[in-house]
């Protein structure tokens, strides 16, 4: 990656996070420790003939998928690191573990790492089972709680820039606990190096490159098992666009091009229009935007689309997606707010899922 998109990257980052802040707690509030909704895997369905003949929503249930820790390589610390912020940061002790991200991606590295039984606590967005009984430490959404995290106790913190205030951080510095800022990108290129960033600080780097192995190997067969169902031919790929909504919030967001939204379309072998009319970035949709883009299928976070009252809603909010052909043919895509960028150890039940609800969509949720 160039240092011109790791900058890039880093602004994105600190946009969603300011947009998280703007929809407030219904951003991703309402996480459950699992979906209760069957699911089914890709290889068990049978795509339709042409997906661009599809007519109406779908609801894409990522695989609740158990822990599988990864636990040859010893842990060794004191751990040294330079965090994604230039900090230079001593984690002696990991006896009590604190992870806290929008999407829960920190926590599941770590219980994947083999040092779940540390974990002393989570954010809201931590919401895979194994986690469901640690108790809250972010209220109203994503609100660090000050209180709530010295009650934990933790021995470290790790952390990247989505959740805030900042200034609660800075305070568990002050306190003398060890913080650690991970880089705040998120695709799926970055998976392995996110992985890494939390395995060398807690002691465990072999560890941290196996599990990094494995989930990119994991992600790589998945895009290769999508692309032999996906339209070869260019002219025949669906057109996609992420739309970032919060319809209580007036919030209405296209996510372009070095937002993480446009390595989710190219694994699924989509078209990004948002990278077609030169969108970089997360801003405010237009009328104009939308209309040009012309999107054969829309993806959304679900509590998104539930804010603006489903499908009938978000025509009525944003009259502009009638004139597409997503629009027009109802062509939209959820996901839980919490898995669908999440970009972790999980990315591959997230592609998976994301491909049976957009090539076969009858089969999905």
């Amino acid at each position: 990656m160039t240092r011109r998109s790791v900058r890039g990257s880093a602004a994105l980052a600190l946009a969603f996070a300011t947009l998280v802040a703007l929809s407030s707690c219904a951003a991703v509030d309402g996480a459950s420790p699992a979906d209760a909704r069957a699911t089914t895997a890709l290889a068990d369905v049978t795509p339709v003939a042409d997906p661009l003949a599809w007519e109406g929503p779908s609801t894409a249930v990522a695989a609740s998928t158990p822990i599988d820790p990864v636990t040859e390589g010893a842990q060794t610390l004191p751990a040294v690191v330079t965090d994604a912020q230039g900090t230079a940061v001593t984690v002696a002790d990991t006896s009590r573990i604190l992870t806290l991200d929008v999407y829960g991606s920190l926590s599941r590295i770590v219980f994947e790492l083999g040092l779940g039984d540390a974990v002393v606590a989570r954010d809201v967005s931590t919401a895979f089972p194994e986690a469901a009984d640690l108790p809250v430490v972010t209220e109203n959404g994503h609100d660090l709680n000050a209180e709530a995290i010295l009650d934990a106790a933790p021995t470290v913190i790790l952390t990247d820039t989505s959740l805030g205030p900042w200034d609660t951080i800075l305070q568990m510095r002050d306190a003398g606990i060890p913080v650690v800022v991970v880089d705040s990108r998120r695709s799926l290129e970055s998976v392995g190096a996110l992985i890494q960033q939390v395995g060398d600080a807690l002691g465990v780097p072999e560890r941290a490159a196996a599990l990094a192995a494995r989930s990119n190997t994991a992600t790589e067969e998945k895009i290769a098992q999508i692309a032999a169902i996906a339209p070869a031919d260019p002219a025949q790929k669906l057109r996609m666009m992420f739309l970032y909504v919060r319809g209580q919030s007036g919030v209405y967001y296209l996510f372009g091009e070095e937002s993480g939204a446009d390595s989710l379309i190219d694994a699924l072998g989509g078209t990004d229009v948002a990278g077609e009319i030169g969108w970089t970035g997360m801003r405010p949709i237009t009328d104009e935007a939308l209309v040009q883009a012309n999107p054969d299928l829309l993806i959304m976070m679900s509590k998104g689309l539930e804010s603006v009252g489903g499908v009938d809603g978000l025509l009525e909010h944003l009259p502009a997606i009638a004139q597409t052909d997503a629009g027009r043919h109802r062509r939209v895509v959820d996901m839980a707010d919490t898995t669908v960028l999440s970009f972790g150890p999980a990315s591959a039940d997230v592609l998976d899922a994301l491909a049976v609800a957009v090539y076969a969509p009858g089969a999905a949720g």
